[in-house]
């Protein structure tokens, strides 16, 4: 889940540069008054997508589950769809079925306004799961944004005009755009009448303006727009057929913003076209350099694409962005020269790299930082597995074995599940690439609640772990210095194996299977708990395991121990885990006091990772350690914000059986110690309030409220 906000849902900020529109403002407000849905549709660069973000802002608050934004500009096709909406509505979706199953849960039940921006490439999908999730969710409101209407039934369409070209907002929104003050009479109006008030296109002149002065800007517009169609750079192809002459008019400011670059930032400016998402300038460098546009040159003409706002501005992570519409001129041109392929492999290339230093980092201090790059990079990394999956299978499989497990954390299971069962098809790789495919791919499984694909898959990562591990011992016999385990020796790919097979069993009630699978591999292994991920993960399942036979005493004192070796290694996942079992063990042994202690933390380090599953269970424990402390109030409170966290995973309550079982009997406690309507009443009321403002009070110890 996000970070606390002020209100439900989520939507980008506003653009400051945003003005007038009043007209327009209000007819949305109308439509979305009596509609279902309403798409704002215009030519490219008209300002649907800040006309559909200002009405989102002022409409929020009619919709008590808030409002949500989507922006899809950065699919380019539909298989990731309901995925990236279900993202988008703080879904992470951990249900197996249908893509469409857990979205329509979801929304089923909640009044919010769902922002669907830049649906033009994919209209008929769209069309076909708005349909849908209206159908499921009575009180579901759609806004959307396309070059052309949907042509869902009940539609109800908005059609966008550019700016008043005479009038005061044009030339105002010039204005700001180039920091500067200008009289209504002038080169300045001219500018704006030239240009037709479309707002990207005056942008783009605003950026010239600063560079040259009005006068000329106007001169050289008067000399593109007056030229004949072929002269004027129209180089974007659009199917849509309304408003041709200013799709005319656009692409002739762009050409002529194309023009008046350097050779340099035109080349760069192609390249770019690749990134889908936002990018730095780490990955502009490894993905566009090369020929005359090497690491020297390449931040000078990234800066001057900057200054013409060809890109956007770096936000305060320092990634920077490209607007669809200009990203779609920077690929014809990058078609034209010939170099889409070879740019497009470089893409994949370099996040394949990062993914596996992701990957690498992911034991150790780093393990957080790159647990962040790898989310903040979701968009091109998802890019570069799709263009993998079509050249080149194999590395394919090595990328998406290397994210997945991060990306299964964070709740985006369908993907890592759609991922990874599409390379392991397509690809044909043997060894650890496959090991670690399968490793997560069972992971995923079970977090979804899929036990008997998990337990195929299961078997499967086992015998390749084990054909790996003993065709490495027979190449490598004679070098000891790289031997990586052995027949008698396992190594982390039988230790992954082992602890996947200890989880599945754990999940299905089955700690004597768990602690004796864990125990077997870890027993012949060398090295300590901390010297990998692997070792760490078993050690983790073998105090599971124990908590579950009921040996508490041992369970504990491990699970203490491997805590204080995650926190020398500042590793967080495993230490969540550990916390979680800790507050497990507190509650059997009769501590409420140290099973909240442990709960909390718990919560700390979930929150850190986007972890919604972890913190539905966290949730939970604190919740059972509060009713076990007689604190039924605070338990009720947090049991309501357990129940919204669930909500967000698209399933029932889960968990491992002991705390089920606790959590239950403790409840009733509660309910009868506070009386069941004052239980709901609490209940009730944190379920249906902000889950972020619930987990904040949860984090608050006793004394603090």
């Amino acid at each position: 889940m996000r970070e606390t906000a002020a209100v439900r849902g989520h939507l980008p900020d506003e653009n400051p540069g945003f003005v007038g529109r009043r007209t327009e403002l209000e007819r949305v407000a109308a439509a979305l008054a009596e509609h279902r849905l309403v798409t704002v549709t215009g030519v490219g660069g008209v300002g649907k997508t800040r006309l559909a973000l200002r009405a989102a802002h002022r409409s929020a608050g009619a919709f008590p589950d808030g409002a949500w934004w989507t922006d899809l500009t950065q699919l380019d096709g539909d298989r990731l769809l309901v995925a990236l909406v279900a993202d988008s509505v703080d879904l992470a979706d951990h249900t197996p079925g249908m893509a469409t199953t857990g979205l329509c849960r979801r929304l089923a039940d909640d009044r919010l306004l769902l922002v669907l921006d830049s649906c033009e490439h994919l209209a008929e999908p769209c069309a076909r799961l708005v349909t849908e999730l209206l159908a499921a969710a009575p009180g579901l409101t759609v806004l959307a944004t396309s070059r052309r209407p949907l042509g869902v039934e009940g539609e109800h369409v908005v059609a966008l005009d550019p700016l008043p070209p005479a009038g005061g907002d044009a030339l105002e929104l010039l204005r700001r755009a180039a920091g500067q003050d200008f009289p209504a009479a002038g080169p300045a109006g001219e500018i704006c009448v030239r240009l037709e008030g479309i707002p990207l296109a005056l942008e783009l002149a605003a950026a010239q303006i600063r560079l040259q002065g009005a006068e000329a800007v106007r001169d050289q517009l008067g000399t593109r727009l007056d030229a004949r169609p072929g002269a004027r750079f129209d180089l974007l192809a659009h199917t849509e057929r309304v408003w041709p002459s200013r799709h005319q008019t656009l692409r002739a400011a762009i050409g002529w913003s194309h023009e008046l670059s350097t050779p340099l930032e035109r080349l760069l400016w192609a390249r770019l076209s690749v990134f889908r998402g936002p990018f730095d300038l780490a990955s502009a460098t490894a993905v566009c350099a090369g020929g005359p546009l090497d690491p020297a040159t390449l931040p000078g003409a990234l800066d001057g694409l900057v200054r013409s706002s060809v890109v956007r501005p770096p936000d305060a992570a320092g990634r920077l962005r490209m607007l669809d519409t200009i990203r779609e001129y920077g690929a014809t041109w990058l078609d034209r020269t010939g170099e889409t392929g070879a740019v497009a492999d470089r893409h994949a290339a370099h996040f394949r790299a990062l993914a596996g230093r992701a990957e690498t980092e992911w034991h150790g201090a780093r393990q957080l930082r790159w647990y962040r790059t790898v989310d903040a990079h979701h968009t091109d990394l998802r890019t570069a597995l799709d263009r993998l999956l079509r050249t080149d299978p194999d590395a394919a499989l090595d990328l998406v074995g290397s994210v997945a497990f991060a990306w299964s954390c964070r709740g985006r299971l369908r993907e890592a599940r759609d991922g990874l069962e599409q390379a392991l098809v397509l690809g044909e790789a043997r060894g650890r690439v496959r090991a670690r495919a399968l490793w997560a791919l069972g992971v995923t499984l079970v977090l979804q609640g899929e036990f008997g694909p998990a337990q195929d898959v299961s078997e499967r990562c086992a015998r390749e772990a084990r054909y790996t591990e003993y065709t490495e011992y027979t190449e490598y016999t004679e070098r000891e210095e790289v031997l990586r385990g052995g027949p008698d020796r396992p190594g982390d790919l039988m230790l992954d194996a082992a602890a996947l097979a200890g989880l599945l069993a754990l999940t299905t009630g089955r700690p004597m299977a768990a602690y004796v699978v864990v125990g077997h591999v870890l027993d012949a292994a060398r090295g300590g708990p901390a010297d990998s991920a692997a070792r760490l993960r078993c050690h983790l399942v073998r105090v599971f395991a124990l908590t579950g036979l009921g040996r508490l005493a041992e369970a504990r004192e491990q699970a203490l121990r491997l805590r204080a070796l995650c926190e020398g290694l500042d590793e967080w996942w495993t230490r969540t885990a550990l916390d979680y079992q800790l507050a497990l063990t507190g509650l059997l042994e009769g501590d409420a006091a140290a099973a909240s202690a442990h709960a909390r933390a718990m919560l700390e380090g979930t929150r850190r990772l986007g972890a919604s599953l972890g913190v539905a269970l966290g949730l939970d424990v604190l919740a059972t350690a509060l009713a076990a402390a007689g604190d039924g109030e605070r338990a009720a409170d947090v049991s309501g914000t357990g129940e919204a966290y669930w909500r967000s995973t698209g399933q029932p309550r889960r968990g491992l059986p002991g705390l089920r079982a606790l959590h239950e009997k403790y409840t009733d406690t509660a309910r009868a110690t506070i009386g069941e309507p004052a239980y709901e009443e609490i209940f009730v009321r944190a379920l249906t309030g902000l889950p972020q403002d619930g987990l904040d009070r949860a984090l608050r110890g006793p004394r603090q409220d």
